[in-house]
């Protein structure tokens, strides 16, 4: 890992946890956290975890050099330290990993890609510069990254398709592995309406704050639905951080915002669950463009888990995992977005259709079970020497295997 710190990227996490249970040996290489994950070594439930400082990138191409050479080096630093493993397993952002994983590869270690971003469509929904030289340097990497990979695990059947299609990827050697929300920690509570701040609704934004998440889009049109619309029933708290989290306060005060919505920044989780559980309409404003239309969102998810009824715009990745759990207004359209939430606000009863929908999506199709059994069938497919695993077994290992 290189973007996140192990276990507060819980996607890896949960892929720590099944692989370990399931016999393997792991070990986590990744950057230390800013607020948690700060201890240079730690062995949590069995998972032993290495991590290194890292800067972020900061002032352009230059600070993003800056911080990936310094995290290569960090990266293989540690594994030369674990030593010898079976699976080298990489996570992206960025598309560089492949560097100290052709090295373990030769070495004896299978290497399994697991792609968490497009990076080329992040790039061009980011920073919004076209097909430059830059962005053709990404989908080089990206190429590179797909051709030594042995197996690649997919978040979705978009980024299956383009590892098959783009990557070139026999598709039998490609994975859909989705990402779930732990559901031990999205446990609803009773609701506390002293959150709402004296109004008659809350509205909860959750998730990360950077250009490309359309909080701005959130903002734009909540300033809509009290000016245009009238409606002024209602508090919003945004959680989670990021980015653009400044920029965002920042643009609520301008909007003239500051009293009716909430900057919570990352806090605990069950501080979470309390505004989730008394959240009347949960927002998704991702906007469309070549990232956002094809990824899954986490906290559409997560909403779900916890049988909140969801607003988001019409991404084709998002009617996939919420269904009839969301409503969805033309991509990018702010006064459509403001007026589904007025259009949830006054009808309770589907706003718990909704929920109920999500929730039993979560519990059933989505669930995580589902994605440690391809995740399983996955390394069994990396490690020729035993047979792949089937749907629903477990790997049966004579020895302790190391990833």
């Amino acid at each position: 890992m290189e973007n996140l710190s192990v276990p507060f990227d819980r996607r890896v996490w949960q892929e720590c946890t099944t692989l370990r249970e399931a016999g393997w040996e792991v070990h986590v290489i990744c950057p230390r956290g800013q607020k948690r994950d700060t201890e240079p070594e730690a062995v949590i439930d069995g998972v032993r975890i290495h991590r290194y400082p890292l800067r972020a990138a900061t002032g352009g191409p230059a600070g993003y050099l800056r911080e990936y050479g310094s995290a290569l080096w960090h990266t293989v630093r540690l594994a030369r330290k674990v030593g010898p493993v079976d699976v080298v397993h990489a996570c992206n952002p960025p598309d560089l990993l492949f560097l100290p994983a052709l090295w373990m590869k030769r070495r004896g270690a299978r290497f399994v890609f697991d792609q968490h971003d497009l990076v080329p469509e992040l790039y061009l929904s980011r920073f919004d510069r076209g097909e430059d030289l830059l962005y053709r340097a990404v989908c080089a990497l990206e190429r590179r990254t797909y051709r030594a990979a042995d197996i690649v695990l997919a978040t979705n059947e978009s980024y299956r398709d383009v590892a098959v299609r783009r990557g070139g990827r026999r598709p039998e050697d490609v994975f859909v592995v989705r990402s779930a929300p732990q559901t031990d920690r999205f446990q609803p509570v009773p609701s506390e309406p002293e959150l709402k701040h004296g109004k008659s609704h809350l509205l909860c934004y959750l998730g990360v704050m950077g250009p490309q998440d359309g909080v701005d889009y959130a903002l734009r049109a909540l300033a809509k639905l009290r000016d245009e619309l009238g409606r002024t029933d209602w508090h919003a708290v945004f959680v989670g951080a990021g980015d653009a989290f400044d920029a965002m306060v920042e643009l609520s005060g301008r909007l003239g915002l500051a009293e009716q919505v909430q900057f919570t920044g990352r806090i605990p989780d069950a501080d979470l669950v309390r505004y989730l559980s008394t959240a009347d309409v949960c927002l998704s404003p991702d906007p469309r463009n070549p990232l956002n239309d094809v990824s899954t969102m986490n906290k559409v998810l997560e909403y779900m888990a916890m049988a909140r009824p969801i607003v988001s715009f019409d991404l084709k990745e998002a009617r996939v995992s919420a269904g009839d759990a969301a409503v969805y207004a033309p991509a990018n359209d702010e006064a459509a977005f403001a007026g589904l939430i007025a259009d949830l606000l006054d009808d309770p009863e589907q706003r718990a259709r909704m929920g109920k929908i999500g929730q039993e999506r979560i519990s059933g199709p989505l669930a995580w079970r589902n994605s440690q059994a391809s995740l399983l069938a996955a390394y069994g497919a990396a490690c020729r020497d035993q047979a792949p695993v089937s749907a629903g077994d477990r790997v049966r290992i004579g020895k302790r295997r190391r990833s």
